[in-house]
């Protein structure tokens, strides 16, 4: 075996540190043992595995919805952490009349994004659809008061073709992706839909652009399950083979990312520096998204509130058809691997000393 593969979601996670700190490189190149991310590979399966996880002797680490889909449907995987980040959640409008109350909600236009390339999950619209869940409950309302509307659009994904380094201007910016919110903009601006849903630091930088108003915000809502969506908590997983065959393996690649959780804590502004590369918004925003001091939230871990949380969230996803089938969340989640891992801190810290 000479390479690992990882991937991660452009999202604050520990493990998407370790990865853009070159500490997982770090770690291996004495061994051999190359370590790449699926997203360069050339081979359109390895890159889709980062949805599928089906690309042996791989670590993903992001939002939690593709991980729960690829387990749901038979990907042999096992969770060995969490990471939980408080994040901006909310509902925003346009009206300035709109209130958040169930009668000036009932029968209002809530956009519901549609990507019509998805060929695995659709996990921008069932991001959505919780957070409408989520923030309508806090309202004393649901999803029966509101009347949905979908917003098809066709983001380019892990599929598509890489531009060649001297590509036209034209046709690299045909290649990017697009803002993650940039569908709901657009259909606030033309009065498609009276409401939309938003997260994170982009989410509040398309508030900032089209000059919408926060409706609602998960901080109305004191049931910390509910604020369980793609984002929250996100787990760490691992190809079930390379777990069984080499759990040194995993081993280490899980104290480099405990590691970060450490560092992390007393560097705030380097924090934010990282986060708002990964994201792809401005520190500004970063600071702001992530209450609670992001730095002092990037603890890998298997707390029993975060599991219970992303428990939960299995049984909307698979509710709402999201997931093909059910699973038993207790036997996908492996506690091995973390505790070997530090123990060997400690047994390291013990050796140092």
């Amino acid at each position: 075996m000479s390479r690992l593969w990882y991937t991660r979601c452009p999202a604050p996670t520990p493990f998407g540190i370790a990865a853009q700190q070159g500490l997982l490189q770090q770690e291996f190149a004495a061994d051999g043992i190359d370590v790449a991310a699926l997203q360069d590979a050339d081979d359109v399966l390895i890159r889709r595995s980062h949805f599928t996880h089906s690309q042996p002797w791989s670590f993903r680490q992001g939002g939690n919805i593709p991980a729960l889909w690829a387990r749901s449907q038979g990907s042999d995987t096992r969770l060995i952490g969490v990471s939980w980040v408080d994040e901006f959640q909310a509902l925003l409008t346009l009206d300035p009349h709109l209130e958040a109350t169930r009668a000036s909600l009932a029968g209002r236009r809530f956009g519901l994004p549609l990507n019509t390339r998805a060929q695995v999950v659709d996990f921008h619209r069932a991001t959505a659809l919780r957070g409408f869940a989520s923030l309508l409950d806090a309202a004393g309302a649901s999803l029966a008061d509101v009347e949905l509307i979908d917003l098809p659009h066709a983001p380019r994904g892990l599929e598509d073709a890489k531009p060649a380094a001297d590509a036209p201007i034209g046709a690299w910016l045909d290649a990017q992706r697009s803002h993650e919110f940039a569908r709901e903009a657009q259909a606030l601006l033309r009065g498609e839909v009276d409401v939309v849903f938003v997260k994170g630091a982009t989410g509040l930088d398309i508030a900032n652009v089209t000059g919408a108003r926060v409706l609602i915000d998960i901080g109305a809502q004191r049931d910390r399950r509910l604020h369980a969506n793609n984002g929250t908590p996100r787990p760490l997983t691992v190809d079930a083979q390379l777990l069984r065959e080499r759990p040194d393996l995993v081993e280490r690649v899980l104290v480099r990312t405990l590691d970060v959780g450490d560092w992390a804590g007393a560097h705030p502004v380097e924090v934010a520096s990282y986060v708002g590369r990964e994201v792809r918004s401005a520190e500004h925003w970063v600071r702001r998204a992530y209450p609670g001091g992001l730095h002092r939230q990037l603890a890998i871990g298997l707390d029993a509130d975060a599991l219970d949380a992303l428990s939960n969230f299995k049984r909307f996803l698979f509710e709402h058809a999201f997931i093909p089938n059910d699973f038993d969340f207790a036997q996908w989640v492996d506690p091995a691997p973390l505790a070997a891992a530090l123990e060997r801190r400690q047994a390291a810290g013990r050796a140092a000393a």
